[in-house]
């Protein structure tokens, strides 16, 4: 059964990647960190988040601000424990989708746009579904029109 992949790096999505829009297409936001932040959770961690711990590393035992990571924003290593490199970004998106200090109507849209694309990925499997039965009833079909000519008898 085939899977809906992105049409950037050939890989398959997963519920919890960052997808946008391309046209008529679903893409990673940076097929390299399919989990990555999106643009808006970048702008509203730094507008309403700047001042207060927004992830722990489970392995350290440690809980960061902002200004602890010390790499540039958008970047490989913007959400990586400065002391055992585990990938924190799941905790900075789950401080933001609890942040108090976030507007309840744009946390509610940040809610509201990975339901999104949730839901989008969950419809390009079912279409995928229904494409891939379409597919193997047409060639079930076709199979039974060569038999039918096969079996017709020939006239000379």
């Amino acid at each position: 059964m085939p899977e809906p992949k992105c049409p950037r790096c050939r890989k398959p999505f997963s519920p919890n990647e960052t997808i946008e829009s391309d046209g008529y297409a679903m893409v990673h936001v940076d097929c390299g960190r399919p989990r990555c932040l999106s643009p808006e959770e970048y702008v509203f961690l730094y507008a309403y988040c700047w001042d207060h711990v927004i992830a722990e590393c489970a392995a350290c035992a440690q809980k960061f601000r902002q200004a602890e990571f010390g790499a540039e924003p958008f970047s490989a290593a913007a959400f990586l424990c400065p002391y055992c490199q585990a990938d924190l970004t799941g905790t900075v998106r789950a401080h933001l989708l609890a942040c108090s200090t976030l507007p309840d109507d744009l946390r509610r849209r940040v809610q509201e746009a990975r339901e999104r694309a949730g839901r989008l990925l969950k419809q390009g499997h079912q279409l995928l579904d229904h494409a891939d039965l379409l597919r193997r009833e047409l060639q079930a079909a076709r199979a039974a029109l060569r038999e039918t000519v096969r079996q017709r008898p020939r006239r000379h």
